[in-house]
C-alpha cells in the first residue's frame, strides 16, 4: 500500500540512489538550506513539501491549518503516565516493533504505517482496536491531523509512544531503507533505530500528571 505522505526532496537523502537535485521551496522556488529548513503537508496529493522562512511562517500561524497547506510543527512530546502493555500491541497488529499512526484529513481515517525494506508500508488499523487501545491516551487527544504521528517502538523493556512532526517519521523510514540488510534489518539498521529514539527520549517534552494545572505544549 502507499503511504500517505510522499518524502521531499529534503528526505530522499536517506532513500539511497542518484544524489538529491539542489533544494528548493516547494511554493515559490527559492533555495533553502537542504539541512535546515521546514516541511509543509499538501493534503490533497498527502506529500510533504520542503518550505523556506517566507513561505512556512504564514501558514504556521494560528488559523492557517484550513487550506491545501499545512505547516508541520516542531514538537515532540511523551506521556510518562500512559503505558502501551503488550496486549494492547498485539491487538494493534503491526508486524514489526515499530510504526506511527496518524489521522489523515484527505482519506478521512486514521492511518498505520511502519518502516520496511520498500519505503513506508501501512497496516490495517481497526478503529475500535485504535480506541481501545490508544485512543484514550492525551497524546492521541493532542495530535494534529495530517502533521502530526504517534509514534511507537515496542522493545524487551516494553513499548514507548511519543508524539512527533510527521516528517520526523519519513526521515527514520529513509534511513531504515537505506541502512536495511537482510530480512530483520541488520546491526546497522537497529544501530539506526537506537539512536533515532535516543533522539527522541532526549527531545521529547513529557506532559505534566493528569491533576497538574499546566497549559497544552505548544508547537
Amino acid at each position: 500500500m502507499t503511504a500517505p505522505c510522499a518524502p521531499p526532496a529534503g528526505l530522499r537523502r536517506f532513500l539511497g540512489g542518484r544524489p538529491p537535485r539542489p533544494e528548493r521551496c516547494g511554493l515559490c522556488a527559492a533555495p533553502v538550506d537542504a539541512a535546515r529548513h521546514r516541511h509543509l503537508v499538501d493534503t490533497p496529493r498527502r506529500a510533504l513539501v520542503c518550505a523556506c522562512p517566507d513561505c512556512f511562517m504564514p501558514l504556521a500561524s494560528p488559523g492557517a491549518d484550513a487550506g491545501r497547506f499545512r505547516a508541520v510543527p516542531d514538537r515532540w512530546l511523551t506521556d510518562p503516565h500512559h503505558r502501551l502493555d503488550d496486549r494492547a500491541w498485539d491487538a494493534l497488529r503491526i508486524p514489526v516493533g515499530v510504526a506511527f499512526f496518524l489521522r489523515n484529513t484527505e482519506l478521512d481515517r486514521l492511518v498505520a504505517l511502519y518502516p520496511s525494506p520498500a519505503g513506508a508500508t501501512e497496516s490495517e488499523l481497526d478503529p475500535a482496536t485504535w480506541a481501545a487501545a490508544l485512543g484514550g491516551s492525551r497524546l492521541a487527544g493532542l495530535l494534529r491531523p495530517d502533521v502530526e504521528a504517534l509514534l511507537l517502538r515496542r522493545t524487551p523493556d516494553g513499548c514507548t509512544c511519543h508524539l512527533v512532526p510527521i516528517d520526523v517519521c519519513y526521515e527514520l523510514v529513509g534511513r531504515m531503507r537505506q541502512s536495511w540488510r537482510g530480512f530483520d534489518g541488520g546491526a546497522e539498521a537497529r544501530a539506526a533505530l537506537d539512536a533515532f529514539f535516543t533522539r527522541a527520549a532526549e527531545r521529547a517534552r513529557p506532559l505534566p500528571g493528569p491533576h497538574e494545572n499546566d497549559k497544552e505544549p505548544a508547537g
